[in-house]
Order: C-alpha cells, then structure tokens, then sequence
C-alpha cells in the first residue's frame, strides 16, 4: 500500500510516500480502507518529535514506533480482529486509528464509529480529535449551560470551530475571537459576537462565565481578568515552541492556582472514543454541528497540507484523500 512515512523525527523533509506491506489488526482493531485522513497540529508534533514528552508518550524515543503518520480517518472496514463485535467488513466508519495517512491503517474498536450519514468521507476525517476535544471541553470541563457567556480563543482552528458550535448548541452566548480574515467562518458557524485577536483586548469584553482557549498563550492573569469570580477556564494546548514543555507550563500553573482562588482553572486532557464519537454523529446528523473543510489535498501532497497548516492559513480543518 502507499504511505506517507518518516523513519526519524524532524521537519517536512523527513516524509517520503513509499510502498510498504498493509498493516494487520490486533485482536481488538480494525483494518479500514482509508479514504481520507484528517490533518491538525498533532501530526506536526509527532512528525518533529516536539516537545519532547509526545516522544516518551509510547511514540519512539529516538525514531517513531510507527513510520506512518496520521490518525483521524474516515474509510471503508476491510476486516476486523477476532475480538471485535461492532464492525464488519463493508461498514462505513470514522474515528481515530494508527497511521492515517496510508491506503489501509489499523483502528482500535474502542475508538471507532459509524460514519454519519449526511457526510462525505472527507467531512468525516475532519471531525474526530478536533471534534471530541471540543466537546469534552464544552460539556465535561467548562459545564457550559444556557445563558453562559463563553469566550472561545482560537475559534476558526480544528477544536475551535467545533467549540463555537457546541456551545452555541448548549445554550450559551458564544464570543469567539479570530484573525479578521477568518471572522465569516466563525459567525457563519454560529458565535453571536466576533473579535480581533489582533486589535481587540479580550478582557474588555467580558466578564464571561467561560473561556475556552485553544492553542493560546495568553497569560492567566489576563484569563482571569476577562472571567467572572467564579467562572471556568478550559486550557487546551498551548503553542509556545518549547522542547521540552511546549505551553504545558501554563497548563501546571493553573492547576495550582485553582486550588486556591474561586475561578476553575481547567487543563483538558482529551479522550478518544466510541462513546463521544456517537455523541458528534448525533449532533452532525440533526445539523446542529457541521465540519468546517477548508482544503483537501491528495496524499502525495501531504508535505503542502501541513506546510498549509503550520502557515496558519486554515480555517477550520485540512483533510488529505487518500482513496
């Protein structure tokens, strides 16, 4: 089969498309034809190996366990594991497998789900990690209820055009703070009020009961500031370029000031599986939640997809075709 591959950790030179043997499935997996393969920051982290702990995350050490990047995916089940009951061969299916960005990859059960109806297989690939950690933040961290005032940084990305949505969905008066050039996408997916994040100052806005903010680096006391004296902040990631921590450090400063002052403080580690993935085909096949796709690249343009990506061009999500 064909793959998109590296056999060290790096920058873009170190992908090549090579053929090599179709992966088997464990006893508990799924083997799916892949046709088309979701793109986020998450595949430029394991490409570089950065920051470091990703690599003592059960990916490699020194070179990557696994040659084939990629885990978002929407596809066909060609066959299934001995302990599999869910899937048959021939089920359309979309979830989070190992090595996404191949004609076949494997696909733990527990992380797999049907493909929602009104999707194409491109749409699909463009919703589970980015999808499921929205909702966990949303639902699971912030409790977002009716009337909340919910501030989302970083809105017209992968998790944050998710997040608007879902919030909106809850209930909530949803604020979500952009680059002007990407400020339709965001009112077209349902925030109620727009801003700059390059002229506007967020804590003039407020206070809000929630803040979401994805990929940031804005500092706690300016989260603070912009919160209610009891509201939540939900941190997820955060881009700071460091090798070792790379924007955790926030993530721990928080958790320790939260111990001691009436506002929530929320780092969010997101969790991939079945159970939520039904919960956003519900959502996407009621039309409460659409995938934003901004681009799609073949698989022998994987290198421009995440360029594209890394560039800060997309709006919403990139998905390579595959098949």
């Amino acid at each position: 089969m064909l793959a998109m591959t590296q056999n060290r950790y790096g920058d873009l030179g170190v992908l090549a498309l090579r053929d090599i043997e179709v992966p088997v499935p464990a006893e508990d997996e799924v083997l799916v034809e892949v046709r088309a393969a979701g793109v986020d920051r998450g595949v430029w982290h394991l490409m570089a190996g950065l920051p470091y702990p990703v690599r003592l995350a059960g990916y490699g050490v020194r070179t990557p366990k696994n040659p084939v990047l990629g885990m978002d995916l929407a596809g066909v089940v060609s066959s299934v594991g001995a302990g599999v009951s869910r899937f048959r061969p021939g089920d359309e299916v979309y979830g989070i497998g190992i090595g996404a960005f191949a004609e076949y990859a494997r696909v733990p059960e527990r992380k797999l789900a049907p493909k929602p109806k009104n999707l194409t297989f491109e749409q699909a690939a463009a919703v589970p990690i980015s999808a499921l950690t929205a909702l966990q933040a949303v639902r699971d961290k912030a409790e977002v209820k009716v009337g909340d005032r919910v501030l989302i940084l970083g809105a017209s990305g992968g998790v944050g055009s998710y997040a608007v949505q879902v919030a909106e969905t809850y209930g909530a008066e949803v604020t979500a703070s952009c680059s002007a050039n990407k400020a339709n996408l965001v009112r077209w997916l349902g925030a109620h009020h727009v801003l700059d994040y390059r002229t506007d100052d967020f804590t003039q806005y407020g206070p809000f009961d929630v803040i979401i903010d994805i990929n940031g680096n804005a500092s706690l006391r300016r989260l603070r500031k912009a919160m209610t004296p009891t509201g939540t902040l939900v941190i997820v990631g955060g881009e700071t370029g460091g090798r070792w921590i790379g924007g955790n450090d926030r993530q721990l400063r928080a958790m320790l000031l939260s111990r001691f002052i009436g506002q929530r403080l929320r780092p969010l580690m997101n969790s991939e599986n079945h159970a939520d993935l039904q919960v956003m085909t519900e959502l996407i096949e009621t039309g409460q939640v659409v995938p934003a796709l901004d681009r799609v690249f073949p698989l022998a343009e994987t290198k421009a997809a995440i360029q594209y990506l890394i560039d800060g061009h997309v709006r919403g999500k990139v998905v390579i075709a595959v098949t």
